[in-house]
């Protein structure tokens, strides 16, 4: 169940590590206007404030990338602390978003259930 749970936390982080590129890089031009339903105009009103959350983003992908890396490398209370930090986190950004913005479900789950299932799994893997 540890490693399940290092693989779903895994791939959050490389969803989130492409939300931060979307956010911070991507976030007027096309394809991220049509993943987040915001207009030229939206988007470039919003562009200091989503290149801000695209961090945010990153920050927690890096905290779970490192956890999984400290953990595999024998470090497993320190790995694991970063790894449900960084992923609980993210679980719980998408549970914020879905409660503040029922309309946006759909990107709640896309965000929220692999690190959401990865926290599951490493915590029921650490406790047996």
């Amino acid at each position: 169940m540890v490693v399940a749970g290092l693989v779903l936390c895994g791939l959050a982080a490389l969803v989130h590590g492409f939300i931060f590129y979307l956010e911070s890089f991507a976030w007027t031009g096309p394809r991220a206007r049509a993943v987040f339903g915001t207009t030229a105009e939206e988007a470039a009103a919003l562009r200091l404030m989503a290149f801000n959350q695209g961090f945010y983003n990153l920050f927690l992908a890096v905290a779970v990338l490192l956890g999984i890396v400290l953990y595999a490398a024998g470090q497993p209370a320190v790995g694991a602390t970063l790894v449900l930090a960084g992923a609980g986190s993210m679980a719980a950004a998408a549970l914020v978003l879905l409660l503040s913005s029922p309309d946006k479900a759909a990107a709640a789950v896309k965000q929220g259930l692999l690190p959401a299932l990865g926290v599951l799994a490493l915590a029921v893997g650490l406790a047996l």
